[in-house]
C-alpha cells in the first residue's frame, strides 16, 4: 500500500497522472492502476474524473493527509533503524588461511567497539563458509578467492618456504618436489595446484598437517616445501627456514567479504570489521 499512497501523494503536488508518471518513472495506465488499486483497497473513490484533469474527492483529501503522516511515520521509522546503536549476535565466517594474529587482532579491535554486539566466529575453509553463508548460517565470511570480485579488501600473497640450507632454493628441478601442505580443499593447496597449471602433476604431497606451527616445523626438519602468506614472511622468517624462488608462479589470492544484505544495523560493525581485515592484510607488504 505504501507505493499506493505516494503516488497519490505525487498526484497532489503534480495535479496530473502524466506529471506522476514522469516522475515514478511509470507509464501513465501504471499510475492510473496505483490509484484504482488504492481505492479498491479502501472501497472510496479518491478522483473525481468528471472533471478534466482529475480532482481529488473530499475523501480523496482527507486519505491525503492520513497518508502524508503514514509516509513521513515510514521514513522516520527509516531514519531510527539506520542510526540505531548495533546490537545482537554477528556470525562470522573465516577463511583457515586467515587465521594468524594479526588478522585475530584486528577482528577482535574492530568488534570491541560494539559493546551491545556478540561476535560468533567459525573457521573453515573458504569453499565451506560460502556454502554456509549462502544457506545462511553466516551473517558475514571473509574468504580466500583466486580472483577479483565484488567486496574483495585487498591480496593475500604466499610465498614458498624450504629448510634452510637443506633444499635447493627454487622450482625448477628434474625430480618432483615434496610438500607439506594442509588438507583438501585447503585454499592456498587449490592456488598451488592452479598456479602450477599442467605441471600439477609433479606436486608430491609428502605430508598434509592443517596446524601451521607444525606445518613449518615439518618443513624446518626438511619433509618437503611449504607454504606461508608473504605478510608473515616479511616480518621474519622463521628459524630454519629459508624463501624459495618461485619464479614467475603467480600464488596470489584475493581476501573478500561476504555480506547479507540483512544486516541492518549490524551493517555497521561488518563495515568496521572489513575494514580492520583489509588493513591487517596489506600491512608489511
Amino acid at each position: 500500500m505504501l507505493e499506493e499512497l505516494r503516488t497519490l501523494v505525487l498526484f497532489a503536488e503534480e495535479g496530473s497522472i502524466q506529471k506522476v508518471a514522469r516522475r515514478l518513472p511509470l507509464t501513465q495506465p501504471a499510475v492510473t492502476r496505483q490509484v484504482q488499486r488504492l481505492e479498491d483497497m479502501l472501497g472510496t473513490t479518491l478522483l473525481d474524473r468528471r472533471q478534466k484533469p482529475p480532482r481529488l474527492t473530499a475523501a480523496g483529501l482527507e486519505v491525503l493527509a492520513r497518508a502524508r503522516d503514514i509516509l513521513a511515520s515510514v521514513e522516520a521509522l527509516k531514519s531510527y533503524a539506520a542510526e540505531a546503536e548495533p546490537r545482537g549476535v554477528l556470525r562470522l565466517g573465516l577463511a583457515h588461511g586467515l587465521t594468524d594474529s594479526g588478522v585475530a587482532n584486528a577482528i577482535a579491535g574492530a568488534a570491541a567497539a560494539f559493546s551491545k554486539v556478540s561476535l560468533r566466529l567459525r573457521t573453515a575453509w573458504s569453499s565451506e563458509l560460502v556454502d554456509q553463508f549462502d544457506n545462511g548460517q553466516l551473517d558475514m565470511a571473509i574468504v580466500l578467492r583466486p580472483f577479483e570480485e565484488p567486496g574483495t579488501l585487498g591480496i593475500e600473497r604466499l610465498c614458498i618456504v624450504a629448510r634452510a640450507g637443506g633444499m635447493e632454493h627454487h622450482l625448477g628441478a628434474e625430480a618432483p618436489m615434496p610438500w607439506v601442505l594442509s588438507p583438501e580443499p585447503c585454499d592456498a593447496r587449490q592456488r598451488l595446484l592452479s598456479a602450477m597449471g599442467d605441471q600439477r602433476h609433479r606436486l608430491v604431497v609428502a605430508a598434509e598437517i592443517q596446524d601451521p606451527a607444525m606445518q613449518m616445523e615439518w618443513v624446518r626438519r626438511g619433509h618437503g616445501l611449504g607454504l606461508m602468506p608473504s605478510r608473515l614472511a616479511a616480518r621474519g622468517i622463521p628459524d630454519g627456514l629459508a624463501l624459495v624462488d618461485a619464479g614467475d608462479l603467480d600464488l596470489s589470492m584475493r581476501v573478500v567479504a561476504l555480506r547479507s544484505p540483512h544486516l541492518n544495523a549490524l551493517a555497521k560493525v561488518a563495515e568496521a570489521i572489513a575494514r580492520a581485515v583489509g588493513k591487517a592484510i596489506t600491512v608489511d607488504i
